[in-house]
């Protein structure tokens, strides 16, 4: 498929094209180089892409392009799984919009719980042209009849893997079935579970797979790895607290009770930690999400699925408290940071369990600087294969001198240790017979 290296190559309206200048973008990113001709074409799509490769405006743009002023009637249908998501999807229409003039001409609507719903049905009485909210509350107003979404010719969903873990998939599917037949389907996500896959099929008619493939993470994210051995993860943090000074830090660790844990050893060493996982009450997590925007915390200790279902802006960079298991969400936990081109770091604590992942990573192309701390800097570690691959030229220098040991006829009291120094002895003619080579190799 051919890149389109230009925005104007895609031949947007004026007023898209005046929002596209306003909000700086100059070059396509590979995934919006490949989607929008297939999105504007009008067919399905799903598309698999690391988090920060554009995917938002991919389909927003494209959308807004083709908005009939016309009518009055729910074109597009925007859904995220979770209410802050939604709200920042919201953000974007919104900035689009205001960017393209179009204030009072092109109205949008959020639908979210934490809202009263009977406001939000009074304002639906004049439907807009796009909605953007959760499934639960979408479907609720559906239900009601204080909306209709049949006529809507567009459908998203967003971090469609996500929607499947928190169990929104089903409203979804109740959504759909609502909907026209015909309807467009776009899909974004970062994995493909099998369950998503399947429930994909199910709708999309012909679709367009796009998967993003080339670097597992940007180039522009500096990955390194410290060997965790005894230490307490927060002592690492704390750390590397006086290393640098993070604008925000993303901490990650497995589960709920972890995340907990290593907040509380954290505030205990005076440094200043927001939370996000599944367990905060809504509330708890409008006041977190509040003070992460606010920026309140340099350091947020979070879930992967909680982190997704927020997009946190200026994560300068992303720790690896605990490793996750599987590559996918290692990708998806470092492309937090270095976003529209920035640099970030990726710093992974690790343990003899994470190697098997760690090797998988680095076949993929991903390359780690081995480091740890010391006085308050970065030091060069060895890697975690040093003293294997040193045991094995060790053992291969062995093998080599005891086939130059000559086996006694007769074996006498004190055989063994003749033998033995023989073969030290032999060992040590070897080693002096390669240092003389390396060096000469060296020198030239």
């Amino acid at each position: 498929m051919m890149t389109i290296n230009n925005f104007s190559s895609f031949h947007f309206n004026p007023e898209i094209n005046q929002a596209i200048a306003s909000l700086g973008f100059r070059t396509p990113t590979e995934i919006q180089s490949r989607a929008i001709p297939v999105i504007t074409e009008g067919k399905s799509v799903f598309g698999q892409s690391h988090t920060g490769s554009g995917k938002t405006h991919t389909y927003l743009l494209p959308l807004m392009n083709g908005i009939d002023e016309t009518t009055r009637q729910v074109q597009y249908v925007i859904t995220a799984p979770t209410r802050e998501l939604a709200v920042q999807l919201y953000n974007e229409v919104r900035k689009i919009i205001t960017y393209a003039d179009k204030e009072g001409t092109w109205v949008a609507r959020l639908l979210v719980g934490g809202e009263d719903k009977q406001k939000m049905a009074d304002r639906l009485r004049q439907p807009p042209h796009i909605i953007v909210g959760t499934p639960g509350r979408i479907l609720d107003l559906v239900k009601d009849g204080s909306l209709s979404i049949y006529e809507a010719t567009s459908f998203v969903i967003d971090e469609a893997d996500l929607m499947l873990d928190l169990g929104f998939i089903e409203e979804v599917d109740q959504l759909l079935v609502r909907a026209h037949e015909n309807i467009q389907l776009i899909a974004f996500s970062a994995t493909v579970p099998p369950r998503l896959e399947q429930f994909l099929n199910k709708y999309l008619s012909q679709p367009v797979y796009i998967r993003i493939e080339g670097h597992i993470s940007p180039p522009t994210i500096h990955h390194r790895l410290i060997a965790k051995r005894h230490r307490d993860e927060a002592d690492i943090i704390a750390q590397l607290s006086t290393i640098f000074q993070p604008y925000v830090a993303l901490i990650f660790a497995n589960g709920q009770e972890e995340v907990d844990k290593l907040v509380g050893k954290l505030q205990e060493r005076s440094l200043e930690v927001g939370v996000l996982h599944g367990g905060l009450t809504p509330r708890q997590r409008k006041r977190a999400v509040k003070d992460i925007d606010d920026l309140r915390y340099p350091y947020i200790v979070a879930t992967d699925l909680a982190s997704r279902g927020i997009d946190i802006e200026g994560v300068s960079h992303v720790i690896n408290a605990q490793l996750p298991k599987e590559e996918d969400f290692y990708v998806h936990r470092v492309g937090r940071t270095a976003r529209a081109g920035m640099e970030g770091d990726a710093i992974s604590f690790y343990t003899d369990e994470d190697i098997p992942l760690i090797e998988k990573l680095e076949k993929q192309g991903v390359t780690f600087t081995y480091s740890d701390i010391k006085n308050g800097q970065w030091v060069d570690a060895k890697r975690f294969d040093d003293r294997k691959k040193r045991r094995k030229e060790s053992s291969t220098l062995d093998q080599e001198a005891w086939k130059m040991v000559r086996k006694p006829k007769k074996v006498k009291p004190g055989y063994k240790k003749k033998m033995k120094r023989q073969q030290e002895a032999y060992k040590k003619q070897i080693q002096q017979k390669t240092r003389p080579k390396n060096r000469k190799r060296r020198g030239k």
